[in-house]
């Protein structure tokens, strides 16, 4: 088995904006491991939030044994977007190599439609507003926030789409004071979850805290491991492969975590569609999922998820699976 790794760059639609910056493409590795002449592929998106780069992450992929397995995988990196990559690839070889799809080989329900939220970046109230008018026909929408000055983006969405459920995204831009003293207005607004609000490593402020919108741990929740210590702070973990380390950890971190009471999102880095096939699979009955990273692009895979009223679909075996 040979294991490859390349870098692909996909534009964006428009630029995307959160409260760490704004980027106007997506940058992904996409990794490929061949074996008697079948070929397995997988995507991930480093983050420099969590010490990740290109280089790094591609360094780490091409240290590892051309024969390694999938168990051995889990070992032999940690969790974060290298092993995603790999482990997403090794995957699909599998399928590949067995003519079926995946979901049958990983004794899956076969996987439907998900409802997927549309993410409106960070921009001045006046054009979340336009941006929201122009997306208020979809169900869910999530708005990146985490200023000093929310209030008014928020309004403002509500009034372009004054129908759709609202998720916000706080990207660790907020503290436990700051979130209190939104929280009416967030119920006003009927915004049904907050994402990671306070920074990672912070999370201790919000013991005891009334939590009238539900939180959801994003940049605090990689893998299994982090559950512990989530423990009444959060209602809801999002669960995202380049933070667990690919599709086999992601799978086991939705059932710890469903067993330990909380409720589970399913979300993405900026990827083309390869990135977000295998999550499609883990956000089957999750309560929101948000895999819109091929909506937010101008350019996709040859073979792209097909999105439409239902919701994002599993892939094709073309893409991956």
């Amino acid at each position: 088995m040979t294991i490859t790794v390349r870098e692909d760059m996909f534009r964006l639609a428009r630029a995307f904006t959160i409260s760490r910056g704004s980027r106007t493409e997506a940058r992904v590795l996409t990794v490929s491991v061949e074996r008697g002449g079948v070929t397995g592929r997988g995507e991930c998106v480093p983050y420099a939030r969590y010490g990740e780069s290109l280089e790094s992450v591609a360094e780490q992929i091409r240290g590892l044994p051309e024969g390694i397995d999938q168990a051995a995988l889990q070992q032999a990196l940690p969790a974060g977007a290298a092993r995603n990559a790999v482990d997403c690839a090794l995957w699909d070889l599998a399928a590949k190599a067995a003519g079926r799809r995946l979901w049958e080989l990983a004794g899956l329900p076969a996987p439907g439609p998900e409802i997927t939220a549309y993410t409106l970046s960070l921009e001045s109230p006046e054009e979340m507003e336009a941006r929201a008018r122009e997306n208020a026909h979809r169900p869910l929408l999530k708005i990146k926030l985490g200023t000093p000055d929310d209030m008014p983006r928020l309004e403002a969405v509500r009034r372009g789409a004054p129908e759709a459920r609202i998720v916000v995204d706080a990207n660790e831009g907020w503290s436990a004071e700051v979130y209190a003293d939104l929280a009416p207005h967030l119920v006003r607004l009927g915004v049904g979850l907050v994402e990671q609000p306070l920074p990672a490593g912070q999370d201790e402020a919000l013991r005891g805290l009334d939590r009238p919108v539900p939180l959801c741990a994003d940049e605090s929740c990689h893998d299994r491991a982090s559950l512990p210590a989530l423990a009444g702070l959060y209602d809801v973990v999002n669960i995202k492969l380049d933070k667990t380390g690919g599709l086999t950890e992601a799978l086991a971190l939705r059932d710890a975590a469903r067993a330990g009471g909380f409720g589970v999102m399913v979300g993405c880095m900026v990827g083309s569609s390869l990135a977000m096939a295998p999550a499609v699979l883990v956000a089957q009955g999750a309560q929101v999922t948000d895999l819109d990273g091929p909506l937010l692009l101008a350019e996709d895979r040859e073979t792209p998820l097909a999105y439409d009223a239902a919701g994002v679909h599993p892939p094709e075996a073309a893409l991956w699976g």
